[in-house]
Formats: structure tokens, C-alpha cells, sequence
């Protein structure tokens, strides 16, 4: 069965469109489940869905003369004299296909959509003589909305942050409480979501499969083993502010290396890094930024963490969405968990409580965000109040 995601819809208007359409995103988040939908959406028989982990569809884009690939996807049943639709996954597999993508692109009718999952590679893919010719999606694991659909519990609660603390009541909270609980414990992706017994299983699977596939794929260093360790690392330091000298130390490595290892952990979307909030530099912690995963289940299984940091990584997965998330900390005074777009304040609490909205209130109005809301994993009867669950 194919369950919707959120981006089903943009995607399938990107049928119609000339420009190249990119799906990237870390691996198993259900990137190429999603492609083989649109594929099958458009109305067109001159169309070809290639895996680029085979080998032999490989070999279709080694040409030199980009013109005999033409000839190739004739095979295939192409006519390069009509409007035709290639549909490429796991195009980081072949870093030196984008020359061809895109001469093809300028000189015949086709339209490409693409999958991969390394962000760098395909926001570095194009040169800016094609600025305007790309759109970029990227697609994550399931956000608690989207659980529920994949667990036949489908539920509107609004886009916009007045509307989810508007539309909480008890009945809808006891109703959803435990499921939120498996989502916090298991996580977003899809085949973790679906599967009834063996949860744990697949997310050793994609655990396993990311270091297999993207780090000795896509990464190029030498001792695996330490960025495995690094990893580990992280996993227990979670909601804090990473202190790239400390880790060094405690790693007997470089600065530059756990650099780089921390570039290559975002760009394969592994893990997020979020910076602290700033209209004034003055008196606020600089530099310093905040550490969150990509996934609760993939948390869980590496680390061990309280569940206020279980809980507080979810709130960011969920906030990231709308926008660009800060911290705020005035060094050695208050601070504010997260910052979304510069003007709304969410603090994150297991236990939340009147008090933490008149402080949260306190401070985001000293640093002038009026708008501001406490999120809980309980229920608070607060017009600033939204359950985790109604993110």
C-alpha cells in the first residue's frame, strides 16, 4: 500500500514543469517509494524509472557523446522526439552524471526527476547558468501526522501554532497519547513504522545500511571507526551545545577532523546543528551550537538519553519544518529552547506548567518575540499550551 506524504502533492505538480526535479534525503525515508508513485502518475508511455545501483543502468550515461545516450534509452522504448520523463534514483552513485543531466536537459524534451541522498552533492549539482532550472525537495522521516496516516489514524489539527493550541482537548489527547509514545520510542521511518514486531531490527537495518552504503559511499575517510565512535559520542549529548575542542580531546583526534565528520554527518542528513539565536551578538553565547538527530528510533538505538531529550529532539524535528530553528542563552542567565524564524519563542517541557509560560513569557518578551508557546508532553489547559502531539 502507498500511503501520502506531505510533499505528494508538490511533487506531481512538478510533472508538468520543465525544470529538474530533485528528491534528496537520508536512506530509507521512503525516497524512492515516493518516486515510483509520481512515476506512475504521469500520463505519458514515454517514460523510465532507472535504479542507478544496477550496474547496467549505469552504463546507459558512460557515454562520451552524451548524444549516443539517446540512442541507449531507445532501447528502452524512449523517443527523444517527444516529451520524455527519466526518473533517476540514487543518482550519488555517479557523481559525473550531472554534465550529462544537463546537457540533456538544454537540448532535448526531457524532464528529469532525481533521488539521492546527500544534500551537498545535488545543492552543488548544477552550475548557476541553470539557477532557476532546479527545485530541490527533501524528504525526512514521518512527523507524527504522518504516523498516523500510516496507522490508518488520520487527523487535521492546522498548519498554523494558534490553531494547534487552539484544537487540543483531553478526549483527542488520551486518544493519540499511546501512539505518540511508539513514535517517540521507534520513530519516522516508514518501514519502522509499519512493521508490528521486529521495530528494532529495521532500525539496526538503516543504521547499518547508512554506514554501509552513504559513509563508504559518499564519505572519504579512513577510519570509519572513529566517525562510528564519534557518532556514539553525539548520540549522548543531544539538546547540548557541542564543544568541538572537548570532543577532540576525548577523541584523540583533530579539530578539523571532527569537523568534517560533523559537515558530512548534516549533509547526509544524519544529524542537525542549530545555532544560537542573534538580533545582537552582544552578551550571547557565540558560535556554540545545539546538536539534535535525525530520528528518535536511530536516537534511541545509539544512545541513552532521558525522555525530556527524547521528547525535546522530536519538538525540533517537527519545528524544522516551518522554518529556521535558533536556540537563545544569555551566558549564565535565562534561555529559550528554540527560536523559529526569528519570531516565535517554544520552550519544551515532559511535565509542563503554568509558571514556564509566564517565564517563557518573562524573557521572550526582553529579547522582542511576542509570540511564544510551551510545548508538552502532558495536558496543559493554557491558550499557549500545545501537546507534542499536535505538532
Amino acid at each position: 500500500m502507498i500511503y501520502p506524504r506531505k510533499l505528494t502533492k508538490n511533487l506531481i505538480e512538478e510533472i508538468s514543469s520543465r525544470r529538474i526535479t530533485i528528491l534528496t534525503g537520508m536512506r530509507q525515508t521512503g525516497k524512492t517509494t515516493l518516486l515510483r508513485y509520481i512515476f506512475d502518475q504521469v500520463n505519458s508511455e514515454n517514460k523510465i524509472f532507472l535504479d542507478l545501483e544496477n550496474p547496467l543502468n549505469q552504463k546507459i550515461f558512460e557515454e562520451k557523446n552524451y548524444d549516443n545516450i539517446l540512442l541507449n534509452l531507445k532501447e528502452f522504448g524512449i523517443d527523444p522526439d517527444e516529451r520524455s520523463y527519466i526518473f533517476l534514483d540514487e543518482i550519488q552513485l555517479m557523481p559525473d552524471i550531472s554534465r550529462a543531466i544537463k546537457y540533456l536537459h538544454d537540448h532535448y524534451q526531457i524532464k528529469f526527476f532525481l533521488t539521492g541522498s546527500c544534500s551537498f552533492y545535488f545543492k552543488n549539482l548544477f552550475p548557476e547558468s541553470l539557477a532557476g532550472r532546479k527545485i530541490i525537495y527533501e524528504l525526512f522521516p514521518l512527523d507524527f501526522e504522518e504516523f498516523l496516516i500510516f496507522k490508518g489514524k488520520e487527523r487535521k489539527i492546522g498548519s498554523r501554532f494558534n490553531q494547534k493550541a487552539k484544537n487540543k482537548n483531553i478526549i483527542s489527547f488520551d486518544t493519540y497519547k499511546n501512539l505518540y509514545e511508539e513514535f517517540l520510542k521507534y520513530g519516522g521511518f516508514p518501514g519502522v513504522v509499519i512493521e508490528k514486531k521486529k521495530k528494532e531490527k529495521i532500525i539496526e537495518d538503516i543504521f547499518t545500511s547508512y554506514f554501509e552504503k552513504d559513509v563508504k559511499t559518499l564519505g572519504d575517510f579512513r577510519e570509519i571507526k572513529q566517525l562510528r565512535d564519534v557518532i556514539i559520542l553525539l548520540a549522548n549529548r543531544v539538546s547540548s551545545k557541542i564543544d568541538i575542542s572537548k570532543i577532540s580531546r576525548e577523541m584523540g583526534v583533530s579539530r578539523e577532523t571532527i569537523y568534517s565528520y560533523l559537515s558530512f554527518l548534516e549533509k547526509t542528513y544524519f544529524l542537525f546543528l542549530i545555532s544560537p539565536f542573534s538580533r545582537s551578538l552582544n552578551g550571547e553565547v557565540r558560535g556554540a551550537k545545539k546538536i539534535y538527530f535525525c530520528d528518535t528510533g536511530i536516537l534511541n538505538y545509539i544512545g541513552k538519553n532521558t525522555p525530556g531529550v527524547i521528547f525535546e529532539n522530536a519538538v525540533f524535528l517537527s519545528l524544522k519544518n516551518y522554518g529556521t530553528v535558533n536556540y537563545f542563552q544569555k551566558y549564565k542567565g535565562p534561555e529559550i529552547d528554540f527560536i523559529l524564524n526569528q519570531s516565535i519563542a517554544f520552550e519544551v517541557k515532559i511535565f509542563g506548567e503554568l509558571g514556564d509560560i509566564q517565564r517563557l513569557s518573562k524573557i521572550s518578551r526582553s529579547i522582542g518575540i511576542k509570540k511564544y508557546f510551551l510545548i508538552t508532553k502532558n495536558y496543559l489547559n493554557h491558550k499557549n499550551a500545545i501537546p507534542g502531539l499536535n505538532l
